[in-house]
């Protein structure tokens, strides 16, 4: 059947939907590279609440999602920016995200990994000293749950500090302090404008000297860095300079197949948004690549560009809303509901076209279930045809 699609002029175009979707099994583990998807998190649609609310969360949709992932052989990146952290979630409800994926994750045998902030800091900040003391607070509670621990840029941080040192002394209490290694998270204000100078100085090229130092004073304790500032050329100029040990984690959802395939000096990891949606076909991609058929992971994986760039293309902070569309029009979930009223914040060609680069790709396992639900939300918001 024919799917008429709104697109950016509002005009109505015909659309041909595929009848089957991409065959992906599950396989061996991952071997070559360390994989972590950002998962989303599923709104209770039923909850009485409001946009500045706090996060009603359904619990077993969200865990069964992370299942989903695991069955693929990915690990799990929690409670970060795609589970809507400091856009609809706040620090209540990551705190019980993280413990309750934790311990689902010991069950199930499942890698994860969890976001440690400060969002519980929703007053005026004025000292490091309370930046300190919440970082620590929620570095206790992952590591209490056995979980690793990600160090997440802090929107209190970035507001409080006086420059380069300030950062150097807070990430250097913290990394003294964790039990294990860590991974340390540059988010760019693409993704969070109240980042913006983060590092202590606009200037990235200052900004990277000062991460590196942060690095070099407690390599035994950085796992390694995730890097999401969609600049491919500054990654592999960063990820050349780390020391032995630390991995490179490309969060970069613009250039991450070539990035992931790496050059005669190396490769990043993974821990990304895009994986959310592409999470079978990343691992099967992942797969190939460990067998040494690197054309053949970039197969794969470059016809997924296109939709990445699209979910994450200005305003990026607003590509979970496309993430969670695609979780519902694949059934992952029953209602494209999200907390903080956030499915609102893409428009309805957006949407369109996220849907249709998406079936092309062959995501939906019941691809007419897919088409039923678009033309569900099209018929909401007045197509008919």
């Amino acid at each position: 059947m024919t799917i008429h699609l709104p697109d950016s002029t509002g005009e109505l175009r015909a659309y041909e939907p595929r009848r089957a979707p991409l065959t992906v099994d599950t396989g061996a583990p991952l071997a070559s590279r360390v994989v972590y998807s950002a998962a989303h998190v599923v709104a209770d649609p039923f909850a009485d609440t409001t946009p500045d609310g706090p996060a009603a969360v359904d619990w077993d949709t969200t865990l069964a999602f992370r299942r989903h992932l695991w069955s693929h052989g990915l690990g799990v990146a929690e409670a970060m920016d795609t589970a809507q952290r400091g856009m609809g979630l706040d620090w209540a409800g990551a705190a019980e995200l993280i413990k309750r994926s934790a311990a689902e994750a010991q069950s199930v045998g499942g890698a994860i990994a969890c976001g440690v902030g400060t969002d519980q800091l929703t007053g005026p900040v004025t000292d490091l000293a309370q930046v300190r003391a919440a970082y620590e607070e929620q570095l206790a509670l992952v590591e209490g749950t056995g979980a690793q621990a990600i160090l997440m840029a802090s929107r209190a941080l970035a507001a409080v500090a006086r420059g380069p040192e300030d950062y150097l002394d807070v990430y250097g209490h913290l990394l003294r302090q964790a039990d294990g290694p860590v991974v340390l998270h540059w988010l760019g204000p693409m993704f969070d404008p109240a980042l913006d100078g983060y590092w202590g100085d606009t200037d990235l090229d200052a900004a990277t000297e000062t991460f590196l130092q942060v690095i070099a004073a407690h390599p035994d304790k950085v796992d390694g860095i995730k890097v999401s500032l969609l600049d491919e050329r500054r990654e592999i100029e960063l990820r050349r300079r780390l020391p032995k040990g630390v991995r490179c984690y490309t969060g970069d959802d613009f250039h991450y197949p070539e990035l992931i395939a790496g050059d005669e000096r190396g490769f990043s990891h993974a821990l990304l948004g895009i994986f959310d949606p592409l999470g079978p076909l990343a691992a099967q991609a992942v797969r190939v690549l460990d067998t040494g058929d690197t054309a053949g992971f970039r197969a794969l994986l470059d016809p997924t560009v296109e939709l990445s760039r699209h979910l994450f293309r200005a305003p990026t902070r607003f590509y979970k809303t496309g993430v969670v569309f695609l979780a519902w029009l694949a059934g992952h979930q029953d209602h494209f509901a999200m907390v903080g009223g956030l499915q609102s914040a893409r428009s309805l060609p957006h949407l369109a076209t996220a849907y249709e680069l998406a079936d092309g790709l062959g995501l939906f396992p019941d691809p007419g279930r897919a088409e039923a639900r678009m033309k569900q939300l099209l018929a909401l918001y007045g197509v008919t045809r």
